[in-house]
C-alpha cells in the first residue's frame, strides 16, 4: 500500500477512535478567521496534537484543531487553523487534512484564506469569491505514485471551483447586502511576502489576489472528487500597491474587522451547499 495513503488511513482511524461524527461539508479557516468556529454547535473537538503523526499549526491566528458539529442543520468538520508548506511540512502533509476530511464523509470542501489584493479595484476588507487559481513555485501535491484509492492519475481542473456553488455564493452575498468580489487566487510558497515585481507578474498572469495556501488543498480535494468553493478575505494591498511594509499583524487586524460579514456569508453558503 502507498505510504502516503497508509498515513491518511492511520490518521482517519485515530480520529474515528474519538468520534463517529460524519460531516457533509469540510471547511478550512484562513489566518485570523478562526472566530467563525464559535458559530458551530460543537459535538466534538480534537486538537491536532492529539492525532498521532498529524502536522501541527505553528502560525499565530491558527489554533490547530478539528471541530465537528452543526451550522444550523448542516453537519460540518471545521479546520480551525491549517498547516502551510512554509512551516516546513511536506506537501503531502499540507493536504493530509483535506484527504482525511473526505474519508470522514465530507463531499464538499469550502476553503477560506486571507489574501493580498492585486486587483486595483479591491479594497482591504473585501470578500472575493475564488473563480480559479494559479500555482506559483508550489509543489503539486499529486506528484509521485498516484493513489488510486483517492482519484485518477490526471484529474481535470477546468471547473475546479464548482459552478453551482459559485451561484450559491453570489445569491447569499446579494441576500446579505455584501458586495462580493470575484477573481483568481494565486498561491506562493511564502513565508516571505511577494516583491512588487512578483505581484506585477501575477497581475499580468491574471491573478486578483495572492496568498500562501489554498491551491494545493483544492487540488487534493478535486482529485478525490469533492465539490469545491472558496472565499478570500482581502486583508491588505499586495506589495507595491501599499505604501507601508506588509505585516502578519495587519492581516489579523483586517480579518477581525471583517469577521461579522465573513461569518454571515460562510454560514449562508454552507447551508446553500448542503441543500444542493
Amino acid at each position: 500500500m502507498n505510504e502516503i495513503y497508509e498515513k491518511v488511513l492511520r490518521v482517519t482511524g485515530c480520529i474515528r477512535e474519538k468520534t463517529d461524527f460524519k460531516p457533509a461539508v469540510a471547511i478550512t479557516l484562513g489566518s485570523g478567521l478562526g472566530g467563525f468556529a464559535k458559530k458551530v454547535k460543537c459535538e466534538c473537538e480534537i486538537s491536532y496534537s492529539e492525532i498521532e503523526g498529524f502536522p501541527v499549526s505553528t502560525v499565530p491566528g491558527h489554533d490547530g484543531r478539528f471541530i465537528f458539529g452543526y451550522i444550523d442543520e448542516v453537519p460540518v468538520v471545521l479546520m480551525s487553523g491549517r498547516v502551510h508548506f512554509y512551516e516546513g511540512y511536506s506537501i503531502t502533509d499540507v493536504v493530509l487534512p483535506i484527504r482525511v476530511m473526505k474519508l470522514l464523509g465530507a463531499e464538499s470542501f469550502f476553503v477560506t484564506n486571507a489574501a493580498g489584493g492585486i486587483n486595483a479595484d479591491f479594497n482591504v476588507g473585501d470578500l472575493m469569491m475564488i473563480t480559479s487559481h494559479i500555482s506559483s513555485f508550489v509543489t503539486n501535491p499529486l506528484i509521485g505514485a498516484n493513489i488510486e484509492e483517492l482519484g485518477t492519475r490526471f484529474p481535470d481542473m477546468t471547473d475546479v471551483y464548482t459552478k453551482e456553488y459559485q451561484d450559491i455564493i453570489r445569491n447569499a452575498a446579494c441576500d446579505l447586502g455584501i458586495n462580493i468580489r470575484e477573481g483568481v487566487y494565486c498561491q506562493t510558497t511564502g513565508p516571505s511576502f511577494e516583491t512588487p515585481a512578483e505581484v506585477n507578474m501575477f497581475r499580468i498572469l491574471g491573478a486578483d489576489a495572492v496568498g500562501m495556501s489554498t491551491v494545493v488543498e483544492v487540488i487534493a480535494a478535486r482529485h478525490m472528487g469533492m465539490k469545491v468553493s472558496g472565499i478570500s478575505l482581502i486583508t491588505n494591498k499586495a506589495a507595491g500597491l501599499n505604501e507601508s511594509p506588509l505585516t502578519h499583524d495587519e492581516v489579523k487586524a483586517a480579518a477581525d474587522e471583517a469577521a461579522p460579514k465573513f461569518e454571515a456569508l460562510v454560514s449562508a453558503v454552507v447551508k446553500g451547499i448542503y441543500r444542493k
